[in-house]
């Protein structure tokens, strides 16, 4: 990150772009907003480990820059690519938001670098791969596995929730609160079932099992209607 004014605005971020994407965060110390997006936008450009780069301009003490960007009201951020604003946003964002901003602007080789290490299937690899992409499905997914296969179940479940659900991430998050099943599933569904109508934690198991099972097992559906009689 680096404090851009109407001086160096022309090297630090016009040239700058022509190299790799800048994002422009105009903002001004009395802008509570703009105290709220600051340390949001930081962290999701460092996740980019130098994909992309951050500048911030005071808009009070550099008019030049202010002008040229019509601001209106603050924050208000740009992204420039080859001397080029891509994209825009204003007014305080949750970090989703901006971290979907930033990732449009990460380029092909970088995002080629992530799908090789995700392919690796590794930690050590996965782990690089998300502290260049912290949301990247694949590596989320692959790495929660990991986590969830030796016991590190707290860790597995933060991840998990970096991406939205699927049945993927279902299917891990089950395995996260029981643990890898170390027997016969339908054994295990069997005995709890005559307690799901009674007993809150085992109708909780037999869900969890369900989800580890997954819906592409054909035995699935199955004790899904044996669930449903059960409860009533």
């Amino acid at each position: 990150m680096a404090d851009v004014t109407d001086a160096t605005f022309e090297s630090d971020v016009v040239e700058r772009s022509r190299t790799v994407p800048v994002v422009i965060d105009l903002w001004a110390s009395w802008c509570g907003p703009c105290k709220q997006l600051g340390p949001i936008i930081e962290k999701v450009v460092a996740e980019t480990d130098g994909a992309v780069e951050l500048v911030k301009v005071d808009v009070d003490a550099n008019p030049a820059v202010s002008t040229a960007f019509k601001v209106q009201s603050i924050p208000a951020v740009h992204a420039m690519v080859d001397a080029k604003v891509v994209d825009s946003f204003m007014g305080a964002q949750p970090e989703q938001v901006v971290r979907e901003f930033v990732q449009r602007l990460v380029p092909a080789a970088v995002e080629s670098e992530v799908d090789q290490l995700v392919s690796a299937g590794d930690e050590a690899s996965l782990r690089a791969a998300l502290a260049i992409r912290s949301d990247h499905p694949e590596a989320v997914t692959g790495l929660a596995a990991i986590l969830v296969d030796r016991g590190a179940a707290d860790e597995a479940v933060a991840l998990l929730d970096r991406i939205p659900e699927s049945p993927e991430t279902r299917r891990l998050l089950a395995l996260a609160r029981i643990g890898v099943p170390t027997g016969d599933i339908e054994v295990e569904l069997s005995e709890l079932l005559p307690k799901v109508k009674n007993d809150e934690e085992a109708r909780l198991k037999f869900v969890d099992l369900l989800e580890v099972m997954g819906g592409d097992d054909p035995r699935t559906a199955g004790w899904r209607r044996r669930l449903s009689a059960a409860l009533f």
